[in-house]
């Protein structure tokens, strides 16, 4: 079987004009406060303010768009976020959507998915536990299983923020020198470095991931599939412990470097999120900031984009 093919410019630009517009058209904010804080000009996308308070949904309703039309159920796992914008897209088209969720997901997550019309189940001790659940109920129930960063579609999908970014910033004349996307499965960053390498080649690619989920980040930097035994952080948005192979064979062609942030780091980048943009983004949305927090001065005077990729903060 042909190993599917790498998400491309083209198909981002095609599923620019595909995707509901609910979840295109995010604000790129600016602010001279956090630019003087951090010594440098940042440009963030601001993906929190859609149904699904998430980018997910721009992935989740291009893969929807692309399927043959049918009435049947899709399985999937989600940490919360893709299983919300896999529900927005299914009761759109009259697809049930079956979501399996850690047992100890965020249940402002949980109930958000149900209320959109998914199926939930609970089964696993994390993520990629129910991912497992979920590949095998679908295997068992002869429905089809869709997993994210695991094909082109949902990374062309996500790979729009780039598209948005870079053509509102080629109309004030500006130019990223650089670009630090959450990493979690791969679809954001993938989709995003796609796009950037062919429309800003000199923007260099680099994904954050959490401290204590290190897998997507040990497996890029030493170019073998590694995993870990926990994923123990508080951005339960990428908490992986098991990579996606695809996506790493996608982050080799088009990702320069992957960091690592430590929680203390992601909650202070939201407190940063919070004091300078007036915004509350969950902990993996401001994996981004927190990378600049911990290593910004080597970015020190230069322009940056990121990604505020989420607000689904977990109840007190």
């Amino acid at each position: 079987m042909m190993p599917p093919p790498l998400p491309s410019a083209d198909n981002i630009a095609k599923a620019a004009r595909l995707i509901d517009p609910v979840f295109t058209g995010s604000p790129l904010m600016t602010h001279h406060s956090a630019d003087d804080a951090l010594g440098l000009c940042l440009f963030a996308k601001v993906e929190t303010l859609n149904p699904i308070r998430s980018f997910k949904g721009r992935g989740a309703d291009y893969w929807m768009a692309r399927q043959p039309a049918s009435s049947g159920a899709v399985v999937a796992a989600s940490a919360g976020n893709f299983g919300q914008g896999l529900a927005y897209a299914g009761v759109k088209r009259g697809r049930p959507v079956v979501i399996f969720a850690a047992k100890n997901a965020n249940r402002r997550k949980i109930d958000a998915m149900r209320r959109l019309g998914a199926t939930v189940i609970l089964e696993g001790n994390d993520f990629d536990g129910a991912k497992a659940a979920a590949r095998a109920y679908a295997a068992t129930q002869d429905l089809p299983f869709v997993e994210d960063g695991a094909g082109p579609e949902i990374a062309e999908g996500a790979g729009t923020i780039a598209l948005e970014m870079t053509e509102t910033l080629n109309q004030r004349g500006i130019a990223l020198d650089a670009a630090l996307v959450p990493l979690g499965n791969g679809a954001l960053l993938t989709g995003m470095g796609a796009w950037l390498k062919a429309a800003a080649p000199a923007c260099r690619v680099i994904g954050v991931v959490a401290a204590a989920a290190p897998a997507m980040k040990l497996s890029f930097d030493h170019a073998r599939l590694e995993t870990t035994a926990t994923a123990a952080t508080i951005a339960d948005g990428i908490a992986v412990r098991e990579p996606v192979p695809y996506a790493l064979d996608c982050m080799r062609q088009v990702v320069d470097e992957v960091l690592a942030v430590d929680d203390p780091s992601l909650e202070a980048a939201m407190t940063f999120c919070r004091d300078h943009y007036g915004l509350i983004v969950e902990p993996a949305g401001a994996a981004g900031i927190a990378a600049l927090l911990e290593r910004g001065k080597l970015l020190a005077g230069r322009t940056v984009g990121t990604v505020l990729c989420g607000s689904n903060v977990a109840s007190a």
